[in-house]
């Protein structure tokens, strides 16, 4: 029996930020385990992101990404769109690990989602992001995401730590290369992995696009 065809999803913008340390092992990865309840990606290991919500088109971003990586996001989205990428892969980070990516400041915004922020003192800010990917999960799933990794050094970029009550991620921990590896992680978040070390190892090379086709993956520099 052919099992029926899920109907066509148009894919959510989501921005996702990877967090990078030095340590004596070499340089360490924040990642945590996605709940068995999700119905995307249950019980792997991912880094802190998610969708773009409306309110972060208009989020009190201190600075915004800058340079070829910007020039890289506004050939596929608009700046308000691009903006918004950078915002939520900021606010998901402080929800789902308690980490505020930003510097000292005045969050004038009243909107929840910047409430830590705002306590805190601490003025999100994306000009310390760099890009490393943007992947689109391909049709037949059953969520659909338009996904932008960026890439921030933690102790740079770290302003504060918070306590966070989100139950998105479980097991949070920093990993070396090889350690992500063994984790049980999904093959796009591996792809993201080899281009966050080819990044970090070159950073003048381009960014670059996957999008997974029929038989095969097909890359492009954005």
């Amino acid at each position: 029996m052919t099992p029926p065809r899920l109907p066509a999803l148009r894919p959510k913008l989501a921005g996702t930020l990877i967090l990078t340390r030095p340590s004596k092992r070499g340089a360490e990865i924040l990642m945590g385990k996605r709940s068995a309840k999700h119905a995307f990606m249950p019980e792997q290991y991912v880094f802190p992101g998610g969708r773009v919500d409306r309110a972060d088109h208009y989020a009190p971003l201190a600075g915004m990404i800058v340079g070829d990586d910007l020039s890289s996001m506004r050939r596929a989205l608009s700046d308000r769109a691009a903006h918004a990428a950078a915002a939520a892969a900021i606010r998901e980070t402080a929800e789902e690990v308690g980490y505020l990516v930003g510097r000292a400041g005045t969050v004038k915004s009243r909107h929840a989602n910047w409430h830590p922020f705002r306590e805190a003192g601490i003025q999100p800010d994306a000009s310390g992001l760099t890009l490393i990917a943007r992947a689109i999960t391909p049709p037949g799933r059953v969520r659909r995401f338009d996904a932008w990794f960026f890439h921030a050094d933690a102790e740079s970029t770290i302003a504060a730590k918070v306590q966070h009550n989100g139950d998105e991620l479980h097991d949070v921990r920093w990993v070396t290369r090889d350690e992500a590896e063994k984790l049980p992680i999904p093959h796009i978040t591996r792809f993201v992995l080899g281009e966050l070390e080819r990044r970090l190892n070159n950073p003048d090379a381009r960014p670059r696009h996957i999008r997974e086709l029929a038989r095969r993956m097909k890359i492009d520099p954005l």
